[in-house]
């Protein structure tokens, strides 16, 4: 993989990897769990419902669903209306965009250069095995709520690739992409007027400094509130708040 694209072919995935899909001309992407014969483990909160914050976002942003064209897929049948970790041919879980691969224990240098988060982690990957038994139980029992904030798609295939988990509750989750967002927000608003009286190179070089190392100290394998949970202790509470909830 380079700085610029992690572009990959159909036929270099491997069941266990974490790909993605940029959707609506590239301000978001889509992540899920390649886990063999052209299937995919992914989650979702429901057809046209990405963000779910209840304002003209939501219709702007297209759904991590499987975009409903139509046609029903012969393999997946109609999951336009389906919601939470489900499963999808790949060509459903592309929606006609480009296949991508999300990098792990990338090097600091390769992390920063690749400006644009929601591609990379320092985070190591667990073993293949590890990642495909955590998406299949989470397939099985679920995710908890979607959340744009602190549980959503990428987020999901990063606690199936490493089995982290953020224990805060104030602070965003494991995504990459939220976290670039968080991080372009703060340099935005921290670019202050004490800053105009510098150069226009140097504001650039300040800036961009600033938003590299937000970015480089929200992600996931460096973070000090990211543990690792096993799967059977994330199934156990799922089950109970679904019990809870039934009651």
């Amino acid at each position: 993989m380079g700085v610029l694209s992690n572009k990959i072919a159909r036929e270099e995935l491997k069941p266990g990897d974490h790909i993605y899909s940029w959707r609506t001309a590239y301000i978001y992407a889509h992540h899920g769990i390649y886990v063999g014969n052209s299937m995919v483990i992914h989650f979702t909160r429901a057809a046209g419902q990405e963000i779910g914050t209840g304002t003209f976002l939501d219709k702007l942003l297209l759904s991590s669903s499987p975009s409903p064209t139509g046609a029903i897929c012969p393999v997946c049948g109609d999951q336009s209306k389906l919601h939470g970790v489900i499963r999808s041919c790949l060509d459903c879980f592309l929606a006609r965009g480009k296949l991508y691969i999300f990098e792990y224990s990338v090097s600091p240098a390769l992390f920063i250069a690749k400006v644009r988060g929601g591609t990379c982690t320092l985070a190591s990957s667990d073993p293949s095995e590890e990642v495909l038994h955590r998406a299949e139980s989470l397939f099985d029992k679920g995710f908890g709520m979607y959340n744009l904030f602190k549980n959503n798609c990428e987020d999901f295939a990063i606690y199936c690739k490493t089995g982290l988990l953020i224990e805060t509750t104030y602070s965003v989750g494991r995504s990459g992409q939220l976290s670039a967002f968080t991080a372009a927000a703060s340099t935005v608003m921290s670019s202050p007027l004490r800053f105009l009286t510098t150069s226009t190179g140097g504001l650039m070089v300040m800036v961009g400094g600033m938003y590299s190392i937000s970015r480089f100290i929200a992600d996931v394998g460096i973070r000090r509130d990211a543990v690792k949970v096993p799967v059977e202790r994330l199934v156990m509470v799922e089950a109970t708040q679904h019990v809870e909830v039934k009651k």
